[in-house]
């Protein structure tokens, strides 16, 4: 339900690659959305000593969003807070209240010695069992047991993920949000730290601050703060659901009984809305996570590599000195055959940043299959293989939940992508619904709003606010097509 009264709040939803501050008015007359800022979100190769390391250019990121708060702070007629979402898993280590140095990037390679000491600790059923997600290499239980083995931890006296950090540096406070921290690996089912993990992998338990919920104001912005940015020193900085899928799927308008989610962007998430988490040997085999999500919601799903493969190759093509225009190739993809056979997106080989073409056209090779030989054939092969990892993500999450699935919501900005969107009717048999395209930055601000007073109600009224204010496209099946993996 909305509130008599009207006003503004401002969300800081960063991607892995581009951020954006959006300036949002929400009042009896529904929910009206602005961009004030964007920006790009680049990794940085720093030379460690022995090895060249991916991080985030945190500084340069936290500058980006300084101004963009700025500039919400000026449209706006009178803004009340400001919330932050972000990728998941990545962390900043401090000593002090200091960072010690750049987060490291998720798809930095060092992991690998973390998952094998956490492996040795605790089997991975076990560990399941424990904390009910799927098995990534890059989550922060193994990014921290790699810390440890480089000595790393000896000295740091927090880890804040990577919102919280950010709420740190513009409040002074200390705490780490739930719905991102169930994406660390050290949540227990429970929802609540488990104090034994830490202790069995050998990770300082001093690491980790205290919970707090979606909602929960972390205080007004430091003084210093509001005097650099033009900022009312009343301004809170609110948690929101700071996984950045958490707040996707708080606005995904659906009737969580009998519908899938995909939020689509670097990554594709796809799966269901539960209310309690599945964590049968079927689900782990599936490699299916249990996540927390806003209201104490459980967003059942898998990670699938989704639109990076998009822009990773055409970021390659560029590289190899040709001006790429990727909205165009996509329109040529939509009138290109089908490829012959789809590649499994799920390949650990297109984690890494690289040549993405050269290692979809050596999966092909590999198994004598025909290779796209185009530009535009790529860009189909990669969408077509996209839609039908979808296909099956939605199904293995219909069946391992009981879910009676008849409806699947596409958001993010692979609801932008006709084709994806089309070609993901096609491969699951059922009808796609398309938007919000913001939908990260809507979840954001709605959670905002309700903590503000704006909005009351629970996650379904809060959708229904955003169902209303952006309605999606519907995408019929045309056909039915295969959905099985490629193997």
């Amino acid at each position: 339900m909305r509130s008599p009264r009207t006003g503004q709040v401002a969300a800081v939803d960063l991607g892995a690659t581009s951020g954006r501050v959006i300036l949002a008015t929400v009042g009896p007359d529904g929910l009206d959305i602005r961009q004030v800022a964007r920006f790009p979100n680049d990794p940085v190769e720093v030379w460690n000593g022995r090895r060249t390391a991916l991080h985030w250019d945190f500084a340069g990121l936290y500058g980006h969003l300084r101004k963009g708060l700025a500039e919400a702070a000026r449209q706006a007629s009178g803004l009340l807070g400001v919330g932050i979402d972000s990728w998941a898993v990545d962390y900043g280590l401090l000593r002090g209240g200091r960072l010690l140095g750049l987060p490291h990037h998720y798809r930095d390679t060092r992991s690998s010695s973390g998952v094998d000491a956490v492996h040795a600790a605790i089997p991975p059923p076990e560990l399941f069992e424990r904390n009910g997600l799927q098995f990534l290499p890059f989550t922060t239980i193994y990014q921290l047991a790699a810390e440890q083995l480089d000595g790393n931890l000896d000295i740091a006296e927090q880890a804040l993920l990577i919102p919280d950090l950010i709420g740190y540096w513009l409040t002074g406070a200390m705490a780490t949000e739930r719905t991102n921290a169930s994406t660390t690996g050290l949540l227990g089912i429970n929802g609540d730290w488990d104090g034994a993990l830490p202790e069995r992998v050998g990770l300082p338990a001093r690491l980790f601050p205290d919970l707090v919920d979606p909602g929960t104001h972390l205080g007004p912005v430091l003084p210093s703060v509001a005097t650099q940015l033009g900022l009312d020193r009343s301004l809170q900085v609110t948690s929101v659901a700071s996984h950045d899928t958490a707040s996707a799927v708080a606005a995904v308008p659906m009737a969580p009984e009998t519908a899938a989610y995909i939020s689509c962007g670097t990554w594709g998430l796809v799966g269901v809305e539960l209310s309690s988490p599945v964590l049968t040997a079927a689900s782990r085999a599936a490699n299916f996570t249990n996540e927390t999500g806003a209201d104490n919601r459980i967003r059942f799903l898998h990670n699938v590599m989704g639109l990076w493969l998009l822009s990773e190759t055409a970021r390659q093509w560029e590289r190899d000195g040709t001006r790429v225009e990727l909205t165009r190739l996509i329109d040529q993809a939509a009138a290109c055959p089908a490829p012959a056979a789809v590649f499994d997106a799920d390949d650990p080989r297109f984690l890494a940043p690289g040549d993405i073409p050269a290692r979809i056209a050596n999966w092909y090779t590999e198994r004598e299959l025909p290779a796209p030989s185009s530009r535009v054939e790529m860009v189909r092969a990669i969408i077509e293989s996209l839609a039908a990892a979808f296909a099956h993500g939605v199904h293995t999450a219909a069946t391992l939940s009981g879910t009676d699935v008849r409806t699947v919501h596409m958001v993010g900005g692979g609801a932008q992508n006709r084709l994806l969107c089309q070609l993901t009717a096609d491969h699951t048999g059922l009808p796609v619904l398309a938007g919000p395209v913001e939908a990260t930055s809507i979840g954001n601000i709605l959670i905002q709003a309700r903590a503000h007073g704006l909005l009351s109600g629970d996650l379904e009224a809060l959708r229904a606010v955003a169902a209303v204010a952006f309605a999606p496209e519907r995408y019929t099946p045309r056909h039915t097509t295969a959905t099985e993996k490629a193997g």
